[in-house]
């Protein structure tokens, strides 16, 4: 395989690595403005509405990174 055919690839690994890393950069941007330990009460307390609360950021977030990096 030469170096043309492994670009596409290569750019693939690239943008996925930087929109988790963004993705990762925002929980804790979130989870710092929070008053509480989010984490804590999503695992330990059971928090129900929190945990789908953080997962339509999640998801919102990822839909916000994967169009910037589509184009």
């Amino acid at each position: 395989m030469d170096i043309l055919t492994m670009r596409p690839v290569l750019a693939s690994i690239v943008f996925s690595l930087l929109g988790i890393i963004i993705l990762l950069i925002a929980y804790f941007i979130i989870e710092k403005m929070t008053p509480e330990n989010t984490w804590d009460q999503i695992s330990k307390n059971n928090n129900v509405a929190l945990a789908i609360v953080f997962a339509a950021f999640i998801i919102g977030i990822s839909m916000i990174i994967s169009a910037a990096i589509h184009g």
